[in-house]
């Protein structure tokens, strides 16, 4: 059973989503924060950063944002080419240039936002790429049958120079799938539509992206979701305990093991401990052990936490190959349940984790 619960007061909202009781996903509004990733907008180019390979660009806020040449430049299947990165920014871009650009990452206290002017309309089983004819496809879709009757089908009804990615919900759909492209397609329209103003000297939003609500309600569009509101909602649920650990930088495991997790500006570092647990006679069974349930956790806490950029796991190190390929395998498995986009990179020479994971829901400023 599936549950959205929404707790508002004056000052703050509460979402947290759960699964036959258990929370899966919290997130905090704040109702005084402007949230602006996804937000699409005319903006002026500003200043030209060339050692950077980078411009500033002003779309209204206040603090410039921030697009480097890799997001101007046309968006390509980094797997068949590769654009030259060694262009000079400056024959691309020029200041006071008007560029169509959607808002990747939020500003914060330090940084403004970060802009691309590659563009994702999110709907029930597509996303949109406008300017692009790259079509892919939801990882989470295996059978490859299926894959190739939805790329079809996605293909045949996109208009031109437009591409998309396959959601997971699309899996078994056809009619939905081609009313949700004609939606999407004529969403895009309008938004060029109201772009094209050749008087417009100033910075100006042309979409406001989905609030936390809307985006999970899209995102879990094939699931019966039912839907909560009240002002002491969490209480009456009795959330507050498994809310609190959220914050926890230790999680126990219940074989007595323990994970840890820090967070810096870089990156996300996450430490495996057998903690309590001495095991057995056999130490690379002990050890198995607490790296397979610290797996299960890593991924629950991820999710549940929404943490998102580079991410390395210390696991405790173990000797046997066959055992770091069955934990791999389980994190890949285990991260199919997360509704965003993970990339497991393997074990690395020091036995470490790297994995890549797209945070939901924006950072506050």
């Amino acid at each position: 059973m599936t549950e959205l619960l929404i707790q508002e007061n004056k000052e703050i909202k509460k979402i947290a989503l759960l699964e036959d009781g258990q929370i899966v996903e919290y997130y905090e509004e704040d109702n005084e924060t402007n949230r602006r990733e996804g937000n699409i907008y005319i903006g002026i180019v500003k200043d030209i950063i060339k050692g950077m390979q980078s411009a500033f660009v002003d779309i209204g806020t206040e603090k410039n944002s921030f697009i480097h040449l890799k997001d101007v430049l046309p968006k390509i299947d980094q797997t068949k080419q590769k654009n030259d990165e060694n262009i000079d920014i400056g024959k691309v871009l020029k200041t006071n240039q008007k560029i169509l650009v959607q808002v990747k990452k939020d500003s914060n206290q330090k940084k403004g936002a970060r802009v691309s002017t590659h563009i994702n309309l999110p709907s029930k089983y597509i996303i949109l790429m406008p300017n692009t004819d790259i079509i892919t496809i939801s990882q989470k879709i295996e059978d490859e049958k299926e894959q190739k009757r939805l790329i079809k089908l996605v293909k045949e009804n996109l208009s031109e120079n437009n591409g998309a990615i396959i959601r997971t919900s699309a899996q078994g759909k056809e009619k939905e799938i081609i009313d949700d492209i004609k939606y999407i397609q004529e969403k895009w329209n309008k938004i060029i539509q109201t772009s094209v103003n050749p008087n417009q000297n100033e910075p100006k939003l042309l979409y406001k992206s989905e609030d936390i609500i809307e985006k999970i309600l899209i995102d879990l569009v094939d699931k019966k979701i039912e839907i909560k509101k009240g002002k002491d909602i969490l209480k009456k649920y009795e959330l507050e305990k498994q809310i609190e650990k959220i914050e926890n930088r230790k999680i126990w495991l219940k074989c007595g093991g323990f994970i840890t997790i820090d967070k810096t500006e870089a990156l996300t570092a996450i430490d495996v401990n057998t903690g309590k647990y001495t095991g057995n006679k056999n130490l690379e069974q002990t050890i198995f052990k607490v790296n397979k349930e610290a797996t299960i956790e890593i991924a629950k806490q991820l999710r549940l936490r929404d943490i998102g950029g580079i991410i390395i796991i210390d696991y405790i190190d173990m000797n046997n190959q066959e055992d770091k390929d069955k934990i791999e395998q389980l994190l890949k498995q285990e991260l199919k349940k997360d509704r965003t986009k993970t990339q497991v990179e393997g074990f690395t020479k020091l036995d470490l984790i790297e994995m890549t994971r797209k945070h939901i829901c924006s950072h506050k400023e």
